[in-house]
C-alpha cells in the first residue's frame, strides 16, 4: 500500500534544523490518521471492571500505569468510539503537571479511551517508537505552544501544526533499533551503578562490625588495658564477662561511660528564664546538623547546667529515626530539648568511636524503642546499651582506619553521582 502525504506548501522559511536530503520537514497533522482527546464519563459511568479508560495518571514515558486506572462499560465505550485506543497508537498528555509525558500502547493491546487530558495520536507513516522519541526529545518540548494560565495545556490546533522531521520508514526503524540499543547500554550502567551503591553500603557495615569487634585495626600490647581507662572514668565499676572482645577491652553500659540526659520539655506555660535557642530532633541528622530552623524558648539558670551542649558532646535522638546521633563540635553551647540525650563522656574516650557503635547498632536493629503509638529510646534503655570499651589509643587508630576507608568510599559515592 503506498500512501502519500497531503499537497501542502513549504511549512518553513527557515527549518528548525537541517535534516538529511533524503528526510522531509512535515507537520503532525499531515502524518497522522487521528489527533484528538477523549471525555471523561462521570458518577456511575465508570464501572468495576470493562474497558480500560486511561487519565493522565495512567500515562508515563515509559509505559501505560494500571494502578489507578477506571474502567467504563461496552455500552459508554461504543458511545465514545471516536475516542478508541487502538494497538501502537501514541497517548500524550495535553494539560496540567504532567503535560507532554507520552506512552506507546502496546502492539498486544485491545481496545480502551481515554479522557479530555490526553491525547490519542495515530499515524500511518511513521514507527509508534520513533514518534514516541520525537515527543521525548528537547526539539518537542521546546516547539509546544501551550496556552492557558493556572491549568496549562496543548491545544489540538497548535499539535497538529508543530514541524515533524520525517525520515523513511526503513531509517526510522533503524533509528528506533539504535536508540534501543544505547538505552539498553545506559540501564546496564545505571544497574551496575545502583549495584556498585549497595557493595558501597554494605562494605561500610562491615567495617563497623570489624571495628566494634576489634578486627580493623591490630592490638597493640604496649597500650594501657581499657580496665585501667576504666578506673579512672568510674571507679564503682564491677568488671564482668568480657564477652567476644579482644584482651585488653571491656564490656561496658554505655551509662557506664558517658552522663546522660535529656532537655527541657517545651511547655507553654513556663515563660520564666533566659530565651535560648535550642535542637529538635529535626535539627539532628547523622553526623550532621541542620540549622535550617532553629527556635528558641526560656531556660531557667537552674536548667542550663542539665540542658546545655558544649563541644564534644554526642547526641542521640530519643524518637523518630530512634538513635540517630552527631557529634556538637561547634566552638559555642546549644540548648537541648527534651527528646534529645545528651551524652558526655565521664572520662578520657574517643567520643568519635562511639558515634561509630551507635551507627553498627542502629544498622543492625539493636537500638529499638518502646511505648504504645510513638516510639522513644527512654534513658533507662540507653544506658542498658552495651558496647565495647577498647584501650583509648586504640579507639582513636580505629577511628582514624574508620574515616580512612570510608573517605575512599565517599570519593567512589560522589563519582557515581555526577
Amino acid at each position: 500500500m503506498f500512501i502519500t502525504l497531503k499537497p501542502h506548501k513549504p511549512h518553513y522559511e527557515n527549518v528548525p534544523f537541517e535534516v538529511p536530503e533524503s528526510w522531509m520537514w512535515t507537520t503532525i497533522e499531515e502524518i497522522c490518521s487521528k489527533i484528538g482527546s477523549g471525555s471523561t464519563p462521570r458518577g456511575s459511568n465508570y464501572s468495576a471492571n470493562g474497558i480500560p479508560f486511561f487519565r493522565s495518571q495512567n500515562v508515563y514515558n515509559d509505559r501505560l500505569v494500571y494502578d489507578d486506572i477506571k474502567y467504563i462499560s461496552e455500552e459508554v465505550h461504543q458511545k465514545m468510539k471516536g475516542t478508541e485506543v487502538l494497538a501502537n497508537d501514541l497517548l500524550l498528555n495535553i494539560t496540567g503537571g504532567s503535560l507532554g509525558r507520552c506512552a506507546v500502547v502496546p502492539a498486544d493491546f485491545n481496545c480502551g479511551n481515554v479522557s479530555q487530558h490526553v491525547c490519542i495520536i495515530r499515524s500511518v507513516l511513521v514507527e509508534p517508537e520513533y514518534f514516541h522519541a520525537l515527543v521525548l526529545s528537547s526539539y518537542f518540548a521546546k516547539s509546544m505552544r501551550i496556552t492557558g494560565s493556572g491549568r496549562e495545556g496543548l491545544p489540538k490546533y497548535n499539535l497538529e501544526q508543530m514541524g515533524f522531521p520525517l525520515p523513511p520508514l526503513t531509517e526510522q526503524q533503524r533509528i528506533v533499533a539504535e536508540i534501543e540499543h544505547w538505552f539498553a547500554l545506559i540501564d546496564q550502567i545505571e544497574q551496575g551503578k545502583a549495584d556498585l551503591q549497595t557493595i558501597i553500603k554494605q562494605t561500610k557495615s562491615k567495617i563497623l562490625d570489624l571495628a566494634i569487634h576489634g578486627k580493623l585495626v591490630p592490638q597493640d600490647p604496649n597500650d594501657e588495658p581499657a580496665i585501667e581507662l576504666l578506673k579512672r572514668i568510674n571507679p564503682g565499676f564491677t568488671p564482668c564477662d568480657n564477652g567476644h572482645y579482644p584482651k585488653g577491652w571491656q564490656y561496658v553500659f554505655l551509662g557506664d561511660i558517658f552522663n546522660h540526659n535529656t532537655g527541657k520539655a517545651l511547655n507553654s506555660s513556663n515563660k520564666e528564664g533566659i530565651m535560648k535557642s535550642y535542637l529538635t530532633t529535626s535539627n539532628v541528622y547523622w553526623n550532621e546538623f541542620d540549622f535550617t530552623v532553629i527556635k528558641q524558648m526560656p531556660y531557667r539558670k537552674s536548667e542550663l547546667n542539665k540542658c546545655t551542649v558544649t563541644k564534644g558532646d554526642l547526641l542521640v535522638c530519643e524518637g523518630g529515626d530512634i538513635g540517630r546521633s552527631a557529634i556538637w563540635n561547634f566552638d559555642y553551647d546549644i540548648c537541648i530539648q527534651n527528646h534529645i540525650h545528651r551524652l558526655r563522656a565521664k572520662g578520657d574516650l574517643c567520643v568519635t568511636f562511639y558515634y561509630y557503635v551507635l551507627v553498627y547498632l542502629k544498622e543492625n536493629n539493636l537500638i529499638g524503642g518502646k511505648g504504645i503509638g510513638l516510639l522513644g529510646l527512654s534513658s533507662n534503655a540507653l544506658h542498658k546499651i552495651n558496647v565495647p570499651l577498647p584501650p583509648l589509643i586504640e579507639q582513636q587508630r580505629i577511628v582514624q582506619k574508620i574515616e580512612e576507608l570510608f573517605s575512599s568510599l565517599d570519593d567512589i559515592q560522589k563519582s557515581l553521582e555526577v
